[in-house]
């Protein structure tokens, strides 16, 4: 059975940063496509970043260069450094793994506001 469980959301002010984590089980992580997707309220879910197997890194142009995806594969997580944070990216973050099967999280709630 697979698992991804989100870790790391909270209230920031803007300016700030976080730090997400998702760690999976019941995969072979290694080789899956690992990334963050986002859904503010109203809105439908939205690409945020992946990461591939070889740690190829691909990010959408509204967080570029304030957002960084990375893995640790001894690990089975994938993690989402959010820096810069404006009250825009206020959304649930939810972890995303697809191979030949896409998996979905529960979602971490992250709330940029003063």
């Amino acid at each position: 059975q697979v698992h991804l469980v989100e870790s790391g959301g909270e209230l920031v002010q803007p300016g700030g940063s976080l730090r997400l984590s998702c760690a999976a089980s019941g995969i072979t992580f290694s080789i899956y496509t690992m990334g963050w997707y986002r859904q503010a309220p109203g809105e439908e879910r939205r690409f945020v970043a992946t990461i591939t197997s070889s740690s190829g890194t691909n990010y959408a142009d509204s967080v570029k260069g304030r957002f960084t995806i990375s893995r640790d594969n001894a690990k089975n997580t994938v993690f989402l450094q959010m820096n810069s944070l404006k009250p825009e990216d206020t959304a649930v973050y939810y972890c995303y793994a697809g191979w030949v099967s896409d998996y979905w999280g529960q979602g971490t709630q992250v709330t940029v506001s003063s």
